[in-house]
């Protein structure tokens, strides 16, 4: 029995609704924010502030892809994918650093042209709206990142963690907008767009590494070291199992499949080696909530093994 049942995962209807209620949540947070921050760096003459409300309202078009890849990641095993739908979170995730960098791109290659123009004099100097706003997208988009960040580890969701840096790379650029602006106010108009610039290394540095985790889950790759000694520490414990001739993990989207040889004794009958392996079975996708399915093969103990 568990020792604590309230450390349950959740089943995949309670998962899906707590990632689409979280989805909601960042889609009106966006849409306000990105319509008080246009309107902010319009009044307020700040391009650095223009263009962190179209990173923000970029996250919304984001979620909504967020939100396609987790319904069609939940949904079961059919004909057609045996093995379930969990890499269809991973292809929403790289459809979302694409969409990331391309945004981050695009405002840093506005920051440069008016950098390179050589044209300071003509600039117009933010006004404290733009400030505030920048305050204000900080507070708001920190929080969403700790918000969306808690619901995908909760789940082990892909996609939400990646929409949760989404957030995390909109207030690191709101931090830039700040110093950018705060520096205009001075008497450094340039400097303004020099933030532009600073805010597109910060979501392009956010776009790679999203991508990066999400291609790993989509070829295969085994779990970190850390996560495979416990496994095999698990394994060893359990009664009847005298070694462990073979662990290979494989990442599918969000999941886990498991493939161990374990070594009992060889004089046990076929049942009682069925059962110690339907044990371990049983305690690895107990104990690894992200253990889609273990399968274990049985091998007969050898004390001494052929060299």
């Amino acid at each position: 029995m568990r020792s604590n049942p309230t450390s349950d995962p959740l089943s995949p209807q309670q998962a899906k609704a707590l990632a689409m209620k979280v989805s909601w949540v960042s889609v009106a947070v966006n849409l306000i924010l990105s319509a008080g921050k246009l309107l902010a760096g319009i009044f307020a003459n700040s391009g650095a502030m223009i263009s962190d409300a179209v990173h923000s309202a970029s996250d919304v078009f984001s979620t909504f892809i967020v939100m396609i890849g987790v319904h069609i990641s939940s949904k079961q095993a059919d004909e057609d994918h045996r093995y379930g739908h969990e890499r269809f979170e991973s292809v929403a995730s790289v459809t979302l650093a694409l969409i990331l960098a391309e945004t981050g791109l695009l405002i840093g290659w506005k920051g440069l042209k008016t950098i390179f123009s050589g044209s300071y004099d003509d600039l117009a100097t933010p006004g404290a709206l733009a400030l505030a706003a920048a305050v204000v997208s900080i507070v708001v988009k920190e929080w969403m990142y700790w918000y969306t960040r808690s619901a995908a580890k909760k789940i082990h969701s892909d996609a939400l963690m990646a929409d949760a840096w989404h957030h995390r790379s909109d207030s690191l650029s709101s931090i830039g907008a700040l110093v950018g602006i705060a520096f205009a106010m001075g008497g450094f108009p340039i400097m303004d767009s020099v933030a532009s610039v600073v805010i597109c290394l910060f979501i392009v540095k956010a776009a790679v590494d999203i991508f990066r985790d999400a291609v790993n889950k989509m070829v295969d790759r085994s779990c970190d070291q850390e996560t495979l000694e416990k496994m095999s520490q698990l394994i060893l414990a359990q009664p009847g199992v005298e070694g462990l001739d073979l662990l290979q993990t494989r990442l599918f989207g969000a999941k886990i499949y498991v493939d161990a040889e374990i070594a009992v004794q060889a004089d046990l009958s076929l049942q009682e080696a069925h059962n110690i392996a339907e044990e371990v079975h049983d305690r690895m996708e107990e104990k690894f909530p992200m253990v889609k399915h273990c399968m274990v093969h049985v091998n007969p103990f050898r004390a001494d093994p052929p060299t």
